[in-house]
């Protein structure tokens, strides 16, 4: 299974727990590995054939301007699910930042791993 990455991808959207946070849009920053099979997209180079990194790109912001949510736990959640239901991937990494959440904190956020590697050579990467 080959991995395509997309690596901090900002998005901005209505986000956090305290009233104030309700009331504004906050950036988040997000890390994406997303496992496929790219050789028939290699041996054709045929776009069609492998996740369209544009089209993954746009479907994270639109689902970030209609969704609004307290936990960045549960943002990251909803966006794997979604993610996997409209593109063929089999297996991610996600990784979901908030900058300036924390004070003294450049920032904070988790990492989740969806899915199941099919066909693997050795571990996902790190």
């Amino acid at each position: 299974m080959d991995h395509i990455f997309i690596e901090a991808l900002e998005v901005d959207t209505v986000i956090g727990v305290y009233e104030w946070e309700r009331t504004i849009h906050q950036s988040l920053r997000l890390d994406l590995i997303l496992a496929t099979d790219i050789r028939s997209a290699a041996a054709t180079d045929d776009l069609r054939l492998t996740l369209d990194y544009a089209a993954i790109c746009q479907r994270i912001q639109q689902f970030a301007d209609t969704h609004q949510f307290a936990l960045v736990e549960t943002f990251a959640e909803r966006l794997a699910a979604c993610l996997r239901n409209d593109f063929p991937i089999s297996w991610l990494r996600l990784t979901v930042r908030k900058p300036g959440a924390v004070p003294n904190a450049g920032s904070v956020g988790l990492e989740i791993t969806r899915g199941t590697l099919t066909e693997t050579t050795g571990a996902p990467p790190s």
